[in-house]
């Protein structure tokens, strides 16, 4: 006999429905962080870890090993229900958009917490930020948790540093020099739950610079 849920409940009856069905709700209303990121190829994103590396052997910095590395766009929490309408405007977003080059030069800082590398070509990312911007009411979960926009395209090597990490890393790396490129030909939806360090990729979006009426048509099939 299928088990429903009043009948897993002691004393007060209740209106009977399937487990399953009470489960797959209450999976509905389970969120997730996520993170909307440009992804370096293979090779400079071994090259920018070496970096990472030798920051955190240096300064003992836990947050220098965390993740690959990448430019976040945007970082948000929402409902996974939400999800499925997320990816569809973001594709129609990245549908419209035109592969460009990610140029990466040297060190810079946010005092006194988060060293990175420069992203020197920063146009192509802010207008990108500035499209998916207008889709921030799906990616909104309540008036505590709205999504946070990157308007200072940069690439992390540590955050959340403490100060004598901060201070001597800095006086370091200040003086450091990096070079790196690479083409943007799409952008990825990084999710994880709640207390998870690792991320998984939910979605990749091809830049496809295609007209407007070519991507309405794609929407429709």
């Amino acid at each position: 006999m299928k088990k429903t849920l009043s009948q897993t409940m002691p004393g007060r009856r209740l209106r009977e429905f399937p487990v399953s069905l009470h489960d797959s709700f209450k999976k509905q209303l389970e969120s997730s962080e996520y993170l909307l990121v440009l992804n370096p190829h293979e090779e400079l994103r071994n090259k920018i870890m070496q970096v990472k590396t030798a920051f955190y052997d240096a300064y003992k910095a836990p947050t220098a090993t965390w993740g690959k590395p990448h430019v976040t766009i945007v970082k948000f929490t929402q409902l996974d229900m939400m999800e499925e309408r997320i990816v569809s405007r973001l594709k129609t977003i990245a549908m419209g958009y035109c592969p460009f080059k990610v140029e990466l030069k040297d060190f810079g800082s946010f005092p006194s917490h988060t060293i990175f590398i420069n992203v020197i070509s920063k146009m192509p990312i802010r207008n990108l930020v500035k499209e998916v911007r207008e889709i921030q009411r799906l990616m909104k979960l309540d008036k505590d948790n709205k999504p946070h926009f990157i308007d200072e395209p940069h690439l992390t090597i540590a955050r959340k540093l403490l100060p004598w990490q901060y201070e001597k890393g800095w006086l370091e790396y200040s003086n450091k020099s990096f070079t790196g490129r690479f083409i943007a030909d799409s952008m990825l939806l990084l999710k994880r739950k709640e207390g998870n360090k690792a991320w998984q990729i939910a979605q990749r979006f091809e830049f496809m610079n295609l007209p407007v009426a070519t991507r309405q048509g794609e929407l429709l099939f």
